[in-house]
């Protein structure tokens, strides 16, 4: 080609130079591969901006995506290592399966945390440390256990009133309300209206819409709603668990569990100290075990587990200019 004919060729189009962002996606509350709740965690985040995490975020589409953001080692000794966990809509300050699972990743990758006993993580609420137990050689994934923040207790929602809006929150009928039990704003990172139902078979049906359950959360002060009722006999589980929002529901929702737990030993339905499970993601397929654990001390609920199973099932890479 002469210099004439390249002078007038067309100028070829610059290839845009991409950032590469590892990640890893991880089964939560899980006994099997593909069961429990799924998590997507960027396990080198540094780069990216908050936009871009909830843009990627509402990418995995997952109840769930963290952000592992690497410090120096003097840092992460003092601190835990830094993780951001965001919904497909918002930024949270903590959350249960993301907690768990994250640092179950970096129990099973980290270059100097691999296999560590304990593993804290410095969350929007502060560090929330994940005990491991050494996988036994039949053993998939890790099971790990987390020591939620001690929980904060709304009043009990017992009035006819206000039993009555609740009803209609969950569009269910009075009657479909446990009897006994009163519903009750629990926090321990995450604010959740416990609301005890009266049957499994009203679990089963239970649809709840944002048009009716958004206002009576506001008022209250919750952010979701986690309906419990106890569970079949031969289940394994002794509570049985759904948590329905705006786009879907969760399979497991370790932060409610904290709050759930907390719940039944105040309300004597659990005894201080004992471990049980709870069970959720049943009706979508995706059984969760979740092992919780809660003491009274001097009148006081305190030392709340929730723990379970991590399964690695994918890992990838995805590019952003």
């Amino acid at each position: 080609m002469s210099n004439d004919d390249s002078a007038t060729a067309p100028a070829r189009a610059a290839v845009p130079v991409l950032r590469a962002f590892d990640f890893a996606q991880v089964d939560v509350f899980a006994e099997r591969a593909l069961e429990g709740n799924a998590l997507a965690i960027f396990t080198d985040a540094r780069g990216l901006s908050s936009d871009e995490m909830q843009a990627l975020a509402r990418e995995t589409n997952l109840s769930e995506t963290t952000f592992i953001l690497p410090r120096s080692k003097e840092i992460e000794r003092e601190r835990g290592i830094q993780v951001r966990i965001f919904l497909t809509t918002e930024e949270v300050p903590f959350a249960g399966h993301p907690t768990l699972g994250t640092a179950s990743w970096l129990y099973l990758n980290h270059p100097t945390l691999r296999g560590a006993e304990k593993i804290t993580l410095d969350l929007g609420v502060g560090p929330i440390s994940v005990r491991f137990q050494a996988p036994q050689p039949h053993e998939v994934g890790v099971f790990g256990t987390m020591r939620q923040n001690d929980p904060t207790f709304g009043e009990a929602l017992n009035s006819s009133d206000i039993r009555a809006a609740l009803a209609h929150a969950l569009s269910l009928s009075l009657e479909d309300l446990d009897p006994h039990l009163p519903a009750q704003v629990i926090s321990t990172g995450m604010s959740f209206c416990i609301v005890p139902l009266r049957s499994l078979e009203v679990a089963a049906r239970l649809r709840t819409t944002t048009q009716n359950t958004s206002p009576f959360l506001e008022s209250v002060g919750a952010k979701f709603f986690h309906c419990i009722t106890p569970a079949e006999k031969n289940s394994g589980a002794q509570w049985h668990a759904r948590m329905q929002f705006d786009s879907g529901e969760d399979p497991a929702t370790g932060s409610a569990s904290g709050c759930t737990i907390a719940y039944l030993v105040r309300h004597g339905l659990v005894a201080s100290g004992q471990k049980i499970i709870l069970e959720q993601g049943i009706e979508m397929l995706r059984p969760s075990r979740i092992h919780v654990s809660a003491a009274i001390e001097e009148g006081i609920v305190t030392k709340v587990f929730v723990g379970g199973r991590t399964i690695p099932v994918a890992s990838g890479r995805l590019f952003l200019p």
